[in-house]
This record gives C-alpha cells, structure tokens and sequence, in this order.
C-alpha cells in the first residue's frame, strides 16, 4: 500500500513499475507492457492470480484525468489533474467481473484431463495404480470400437448382397359364385392374389403344398419390385381395366398384392411385374452379350468385365497405358480401332437398356375348392445379409451411449472432488508445517492481488519521495507529451492567460 507521503503526489507526477520506464506508457502508447512481478506460491494464488492479471491489463497503473478525455470538471491551469470523482469499488467492479471470466477460461485451459488423477494424488494413493489401468484398457476399447464402426459405416455404404431364389405365387379365391349357390346372399365376386416368399438354400420350400411364412430377415416382396401392372379384361370392366401399383407412390413395403372385383364370369388376367434392381440393372445389347457372356448386370460389373476381357486379351497399349486396341467383337461395340479408359462408360451406354419386364397371364377360375389357379414362377434377386440389419440398429443404438456418459459424469464428478480434497490437503499441510511463513507469504500474495486489482501495484512510495527520481532522462520528455496532449483552446491551453 502507498505511504501517506506519495498519496498526496500529483497522479502524472507517479513512476512506473520497472525502472528506466515512463509513467505515461498508458496514456502515451496504446499497448502497455507490464513487467511480471514475482509470485510467490499459495492455495489462493490461482484464483487471486488470474485477477491480478487482468487488473494490469484492464487498468494502467498510473491513472490519469486530463480536461476533455476524462469527462471530469475542467482544472485551473494553476491546478494539477485531479482524479475523476468514482468510487474504488464501482470502478473495480467491472474489473473484478472481467477477472472471474478470465480466470474460469485459464483454470478450463490448464486443467487436467478430466478423468485422469494428477501426478501428486498418485503418489499418495497407491491404489490409484488400477485405475490407470482401467483408463488405459479403456482407451484401447474405445478405439478398437470406433475402428468397428467405421468398417460397419463403410460396409453400409456399399452393401454386400448374396443371391436369393424369389419365388412368386399366383392364385385366386372366389365367393358368392351362383354356380355353387344359386340364390347368394351377396353379389359374387373374387380375388385375385401375387405373393412372394425367399426360398432358404436346402430347404423345401413347399413341403405340404401351403403357402410358406415370410422370413423376417429379409425384405418385404413388394421391395423387389419397381411397378406391378395388373390388365383385367376391358370388356368385363371398361371403367377400370388397368390397375397399376408404383413404389414411388406406396413407399411402405407389402408382403403381396391383392385385387378384389366383382364379378361371375371367368377370364384371363395380364400380370407385368417391373423389378427394382439396386443398385440398377441393365440389359446388355447382343454384342456386349456376346463379349461378356451375360444378360443383365450392373453399370460397375459390366465396365469391369470389359476391363478383365481387355487384360486376358492382352489388348492395353504399350505406349499409353489409358488406351486399348479395339478386336473384331470391341469393335462392334465402340466402332473404333484405339479406345480410351475413360470413354468406356459413355460408350457402352448405347447398349444398356432397362430390363424386361415379367409377363404373367392367369386364369381367373370361379369353380373348385380353396384358392385356385395355383401358379408358382421363381425369380433371381439380390438380397442383402441378414446382418445388415443389425448393423445399422447397432450404428443407431443409444441407449448404451447414455449409459456410458452416465458413467462419465459420475467418474468426472469423484475426480473433481479428489482435486478439491488434494488442494485443501496442500493448504492445511503446508500451514502444518510452518505457520508464521505461511501466513506470511498469504498476506503477502493477498495484498499483491489487491494491489494490482485497485491499479496501484506498480507504485514505488520510497522512490517517489527522493528528488533523483524525477532527474531521470524521461521525465523532460514524457512532460512536454503530456501538455501537448491537452487541448488547445480556451484557459487550458499551456501558456494562455
């Protein structure tokens, strides 16, 4: 604290911290650059330090209220600068508020990793070894999971299919037929009915003659198809002799699909089944067919069947590997000697057309028992494996998340209390030890936060008392800048009267 002596000094005539400095720098610079004073450790010393911090930056040391930059009454010219009339405590209010903030963003950057014990609590706690265990195999579980994860993410994107055998039945059922009874309660009519299961490798697929159970592993039978186009016969039914179901506009997948009608006679149903390949099929021209020896496929196999056909044939370039000389069948292809890599997709789009639709007819039969008019087709698809479904309900799963960030927080919250328990051990241990010099010291460090924090840390009481402080080379010099700062004009200008 300043002696009764200096407090009466005039605020411009106050030294700097360091000496050699001017006590001007934070009205004459716009950066001030405090030198670091010496600390000394305490418990309350990283609290009241991060204060003392923003009490050097937030206000220069020396003070100063000059007429028009201050807002204060104007001064006589026969009277020093006076100090602008605010309270110690408003003015350090701010402050002190700016001090908090700063000091939570420094203790938030130094701390230590959440969920590890620091290096003392270790030391004093033996057992402490097998935790650090636990974090360790922790963190190779974590990683070893995340790696999964990502092979799972990548698997889903591109996913692996296997080859099924879709086998499609197609009967009728009727009712109120007036073959059978003559005098029908209800007006007679049928329906007609497309339903597809996926035959399981080994096993019968129709032990007893009955329609099998739908495996729920895999997809519903309308997923297999893009639109169904069912043709009733337009003499019979002029009002609505089409019927057409598209996927686009009936996104939940069926397990079948069922058309009811009235009606006593008997006719031929035209059944168009459009499959939906995905990733999409095409068929191959005759040509293409004739190279690759296949009918339908993929845009990605087809360009990679030509690939393998262009290596076994040995027909890449010497000179520039990005091209391939075209034989007699390439050549009816492309229609050219000297092929580029990169062109082949554009091509062979000449020759990929959309797949051929399936063609079903059935005889609407309204005489026999049960359903009539069996018929049973089986269709090659692609289906995915039956584990791709619990991948993704394993990507999208939470419940076990929370559970493990539940556990986090409670373990965050123990190491928070064994770091509050460490510091409270060093400050009774260290006042065990040697009282008078811990007090010592805590006043100390106390009063130098206070200092810093009311912005008069850096005044030296002692020096401004002797004459040689003011015979420094600065003082001429830091006088002259702080008279040509003041305004000139009316009775403060330097020299008027």
């Amino acid at each position: 604290m300043a002696s009764p002596a200096s407090a009466n000094q005039p605020p411009h005539l106050r030294p700097p911290p360091p000496p050699g400095s001017s006590p001007f720098q934070g009205l004459f610079h716009s950066q001030a650059h405090p030198q670091a004073q010496p600390q000394v450790h305490s418990p309350f010393q990283i609290q009241m330090g991060s204060q003392s911090q923003v009490g050097l930056l937030g206000s220069s040391s020396p003070s100063f209220s000059t007429p028009g930059l201050s807002g204060g009454p104007k001064r006589l010219p026969q009277k020093p600068p006076a100090r602008p009339p605010a309270s110690i405590s408003a003015a350090a209010s701010p402050i002190i508020k700016a001090a908090d903030i700063t000091a939570a963003a420094r203790r938030k950057k130094r701390r230590l990793p959440e969920k590890q014990l620091p290096d003392r609590v270790a030391a004093l706690l033996p057992e402490s070894a097998l935790y650090t265990q636990l974090l360790e195999f922790e963190a190779r579980v974590d990683a070893a999971l995340a790696r999964k994860k990502i092979d799972i993410q990548e698997a889903l994107r591109s996913p692996p299919s296997m080859q099924r055998t879709l086998r499609i039945y197609v009967f009728n059922t009727f009712a109120n037929q007036t073959r059978m009874n003559p005098e029908p309660m209800e007006p007679p009519s049928w329906s007609l009915k497309i339903v597809g299961r996926i035959l399981e490798d080994g096993a019968d697929p129709d032990p007893a003659g009955v329609l099998p159970k739908p495996n729920p592993l895999y997809p519903k039978f309308s997923s297999f198809f893009r639109r169904v186009t069912i043709g009733l016969d337009p003499s019979l039914y002029p009002e609505n002799p089409t019927i057409v179901w598209e996927q686009a506009r009936s996104p939940v997948p069926q397990e079948g699909f069922e058309v009811k009608r009235r009606g006593d006679k008997e006719f031929t149903a035209s059944i168009r089944l459009e499959m939906n390949y995905n990733p999409e099929k095409f068929r191959l021209s005759p040509p293409l067919m004739e190279v690759l020896g296949i009918e339908v496929d993929t845009r990605a196999r087809i360009i990679a069947g030509i690939w393998q056909y262009v290596k076994a044939k040995k027909l890449q370039s010497t000179t520039d590997s990005s091209y391939f000389a075209c034989d007699p069948p390439l050549k009816k292809i492309f229609g050219e000697d000297k092929m580029k890599f990169a062109m082949v997709s554009q091509k062979i789009s000449h020759h990929l057309y959309p797949p051929q639709p399936i063609h079903v007819e059935h005889k609407i039969r309204l005489s026999g028992n049960g359903a009539v008019g069996n018929a049973c087709y089986d269709v090659l698809v692609d289906v995915p494996f039956p584990l791709h479904k619990e991948m993704s309900a394993f990507l999208a799963n939470t419940e076990k998340h929370r559970d493990i960030e539940a556990c986090d927080e409670v373990i965050c919250a123990s190491i928070k209390k064994i770091h509050e328990h460490r510091r409270r051990r060093a400050f009774f241990l260290g006042f065990s030890q040697s009282p008078v010099e811990f007090i010592n010291t805590l006043i100390a460090s106390q009063s130098r936060d206070l200092k810093l924090v009311a912005g008069e840390a850096s005044r030296n009481a002692e020096r401004e008392r002797r004459s040689d402080f003011y015979n420094q080379p600065w003082v001429e010099d830091a006088v002259i800048r702080y008279l040509n700062r003041k305004p000139a004009a009316g009775s403060d200008a330097p020299g008027s009267t």
